[in-house]
């Protein structure tokens, strides 16, 4: 039987000025700053503006790159350095997703069935983890504690002498780029059995949950957390229902546009309290499983309907890469001829609603809010996968053995090397996920070796010129007034201005 041939493609760089989110953000960014600080009263965190110039730095050859070349015919590619950060870039984003998956299929997660619980909060909820981080820690521990106690009960083990495992990684986009906080983790589906030391030594496998099971784990949820918020006085009770007093302090115009975004409206612009335009109609849900193993109570959802088996490790790993997957999907986004930006969901709303329209500025309101907050971790580990369960090198699978090939080896930077020897290369995760192959020469089919990591400016502007390439980064366009013409959308689709209450936020669950 003979094997299929496996089409390996060859590095290119990103290009990232040339993208359509990097125009609209260098066009418009140092106008954004001032539209917030006039609209707001007061700029934006220094970690927010950090995050969208190191974006503007990521990949663009200027600023500094890695130099690699041929064994063989001596030809030469230029790697840009890249960003690293955590909000949108969509390039470091899938970095990101690539390493996360690989470390979590090979390093983490056992070769047992393992079952994807998701968990979506009503939308003021959705505000308070995001400014609040330790609700938001709080709401997942009791998350992993009611569906930790699900498995103990389907095995008939007690709290003492059984312990589940998942790791849990903290999305924060909806499908139209609004900030929305939910939980996907990933359960071993089954619970260890411990002895007298607390060690493993059995594992219950646990059936599919039923739908009924999953309401009754949803509503254990919903009563714990309403009683922690409770407690923490953010929900109100009153003769009528509970409210939501969540006050955001003038100064902290992060907050105010994320809880823009999270009602999926804009807080500053001549948007202000307005939704955006969507292709067909507005609606308050992203798309969301509605069939299957799925329970809804109160704005509250739980999924438990993907699961893995323990033989399926390549499907487990497209699983992992899906749920740590960039905010941003730069083949989605586009402008037209009147200078808006269309962006194409995913998967239609469950009205057909296939894209929404934006301004300019209304995207940068929506980026801004996707940015996390400093030292705040967006993947978790629970259980005996928790990094502090003395036993776990048990339990998670034994690392492969990696070959080091002779250009890793010689590597300049000590630090570099350091970081190698924890990380898998940049180069065999393109080739493990996108089928990229970096290490081969593109013009004769040699070994690539890495020379010299290039940031001196003088020697960056000498290598760039001999080679014909941009000396300088593509330039920020300066801040512009408002606009005195009225948008072309606004006598065509009349929307009632909505006043938000930022000092207190009161809004139902349902």
């Amino acid at each position: 039987m003979s094997v299929p041939n496996v089409q390996t493609y060859h590095y290119k760089r990103h290009e990232p000025e040339k993208t359509t989110l990097y125009k609209l953000i260098q066009a418009n960014w140092l106008t954004f700053q001032s539209q917030v600080e006039q609209d707001l009263g007061y700029p934006l965190p220094d970690f927010v503006i950090k995050e969208f110039e190191e974006y503007l730095r990521c990949g663009i050859l200027a600023h500094g790159f890695l130099r690699a070349q041929c064994t063989s015919c001596h030809h030469e590619m230029l790697v840009a350095f890249s960003c690293k950060k955590r909000g949108f870039c969509p390039s470091c984003g899938a970095r990101r997703m690539a390493e996360t998956a690989a470390n979590l299929v090979d390093h983490v997660l056992p070769h047992k069935n393992i079952r994807q619980w998701v968990l979506t909060f009503p939308v003021p909820i959705r505000l308070c983890l995001a400014v609040r981080p330790k609700v938001m820690a709080r709401a997942l521990e009791i998350a992993h504690l009611v569906i930790g106690q699900y498995y103990r009960k389907k095995s008939g083990l007690g709290a003492k002498n059984a312990k589940s495992g998942a790791v849990t990684l903290i999305q924060r986009f909806g499908g139209s780029l609004n900030l929305n906080i939910h939980f996907h983790q990933l359960f071993v589906d089954g619970c260890y059995e411990l002895n007298d030391k607390n060690e493993p030594v059995d594992f219950w496998v646990a059936s599919p949950p039923t739908v009924k099971e999953i309401e009754g784990v949803l509503t254990k949820i919903i009563n714990k957390l309403t009683k922690y918020l409770e407690r923490q006085k953010i929900i109100v009770r009153d003769d009528n229902d509970g409210d939501f007093q969540i006050p955001i302090p003038d100064e902290d115009t992060l907050s105010k546009l994320q809880a823009g975004s999270v009602t999926y409206r804009f807080a500053t612009g001549k948007s202000k309290g307005k939704k955006a335009i969507v292709l067909k109609s507005v609606t308050d849900n992203d798309h969301t499983a509605t069939k299957g193993l799925v329970a809804k109570s109160s704005g509250f959802s739980l999924h438990a309907g993907v699961a893995t088996k323990a033989h399926e490790r390549d499907r487990l790993e497209k699983v992992c890469r899906y749920i740590a997957r960039p905010a941003v999907s730069e083949e989605r986004l586009s402008t037209n001829d009147r200078g808006d930006v269309i962006y194409k969901f995913k998967k239609p709303w469950d009205d057909g609603t296939t894209a929404m329209k934006l301004t300019p500025m209304e995207l940068m309101e929506r980026l801004v809010a996707l940015v996390p907050r400093p030292r705040v971790h967006l993947t978790r580990y629970h259980g005996v996968l928790g990094p502090h369960y003395k036993h776990r090198k048990q339990i998670i699978p034994k690392p492969p053995e990696l070959k080091v090939t002779s250009q890793e080896t010689e590597i300049i930077d000590p630090k570099i090397k350091e970081q190698k020897k924890k990380n898998i290369p940049w180069a065999r995760l393109l080739a493990r996920v996108f089928g990229i192959d970096v290490e081969t020469c593109s013009k004769c089919g040699g070994r690539m070796k890495i020379i010299a990591a290039i940031e001196d400016p003088k020697v960056i502007r000498k290598i760039l010129e001999h080679m014909g390439l941009d000396t300088k980064p593509p330039p920020l366009k300066p801040a512009r007034g408002p606009p005195k013409v009225q948008h072309h959308f606004e006598d065509d689709f009349n929307q009632q201005h909505f006043d938000m209450n930022f000092d207190n936020f009161n809004q139902s669950a349902d």
